[in-house]
């Protein structure tokens, strides 16, 4: 664990917010200089803190207007197992995240779909014929807000 002062937290938050501004632009809105403030982020991103940055695609914009979780428990524990199910449900293009959790279900997806319909026909034709996918529930985002993380 690093020891963060309020300066790293408030270029954390800042990163959190956007993580495409330059160390300049920072270090002029926190007092600092440029190579201060990279040296800051570099340290933090040493440290494990950051651990990259990353794109952030408007899903309605590029055309799939619905998004789901779906909640999924393996059918045939101990009969498949959860690397072949990882595996195959990381190649159906509509699944952004698959998260192995603890609770009644094994896995927890995201999916997304140009509409319902669409959505049905993921499910049907890729999700359930998935090696082990038994029990599946589904819960249709309505709406999202990010929060910024723990600082």
């Amino acid at each position: 664990m690093i020891d963060l002062d309020e300066i790293d937290r408030k270029l954390l938050r800042a990163l959190v917010e956007d993580a495409g501004q330059s160390a300049g632009v920072l270090g002029r809105r926190f007092g600092l200089s440029q190579p201060t403030a990279w040296r800051r982020i570099r340290r933090l991103e040493a440290a494990g803190v950051i651990k990259g940055r990353r794109l952030r695609l408007d899903a309605v914009a590029l055309g799939f207007g619905v998004t789901v979780f779906l909640g999924v428990k393996l059918a045939r524990k101990g009969q498949v197992s959860h690397a072949d199910f990882e595996r195959a449900v990381s190649a159906v293009p509509e699944v952004q995240t698959v998260e192995h959790v603890l609770g009644l279900y094994d896995y927890r997806l995201r999916v997304v779909a140009r509409d319902l319909p669409d959505f049905e026909r993921v499910l049907r034709r890729r999700i359930m014929t998935l090696p082990g996918a038994g029990e599946v529930e589904a819960n249709v985002l309505l709406s999202d807000e990010r929060r910024p993380g723990p600082l």
